[in-house]
């Protein structure tokens, strides 16, 4: 029987299945550095964060092998398809044979993508402060822009429909969501969230565990 887990914030009840899902955030990209609005533009992965991810495939190796059995999903950006196919590059296993899900995708930060905060504060300081009083609830401008809470919801529906054993290559802010539901952390606690981009996230028996 799956579980039921009741997320109060965002008021959503992610069905799980009995299995076990390994997680990797993509490897580090140079916005990362710089600290500049990622979400969903497509950039490219560095040099440390391709070492990240051949990282990240080696302990997966080391877990399971070369993944028989297990369905390999990633967000469909090219950071994580490059961390992915990393990773099963060093499982030993064909790098493209796997699948992708845009429910995976970070979140979208609108018409802030390609900014450095600090620039935003400079002209809206009124929306940083917002943002910052209310993180995981915060929209920023633009059409296509979403909250965590929102986020959340793509991601428990992708997470809803998991249906065994799974390797998923995603983002900071599905991984925040993912804190958020299972463990039951306060939107402000998971929005603030760090999330390390050279470990392996497992889920399994309804626990969350870094390896």
């Amino acid at each position: 029987m799956p579980r039921t887990y009741q997320s109060s914030r965002i008021n959503l009840k992610v069905n799980l299945p009995d299995t076990i899902i390994y997680f990797s955030r993509h490897g580090e990209t140079d916005w990362n550095v710089s600290e500049r609005i990622q979400g969903q533009e497509n950039i490219d992965i560095n040099a440390r964060g391709r070492a990240q991810a051949d990282r990240n495939g080696d302990l997966m190796k080391s877990l399971i092998g070369d993944g028989e059995g297990f369905d390999f999903v990633a967000s469909p950006l090219r950071r994580t398809r490059e961390t992915m196919e990393r990773i099963r590059t060093r499982m030993g296993i064909d790098p493209h044979d796997y699948r992708t899900d845009p429910r995976l995708m970070e979140v979208s930060f609108g018409d802030w993508q390609g900014f450095m905060i600090e620039d935003i504060a400079a002209k809206t300081p009124e929306l940083v402060t917002a943002r910052a009083r209310d993180k995981w609830n915060f929209v920023p401008p633009g059409k296509t822009a979403e909250s965590y809470a929102i986020l959340g919801k793509r991601v428990a529906s992708w997470l809803s429909e998991v249906k065994g054993p799974t390797v998923c290559v995603t983002h900071g802010g599905c991984l925040r969501t993912i804190f958020q539901m299972i463990e039951g952390l306060d939107g402000h606690d998971a929005a603030n969230l760090a999330i390390t981009q050279d470990h392996i996230l497992r889920l399994e028996n309804g626990k969350l565990t870094w390896m």
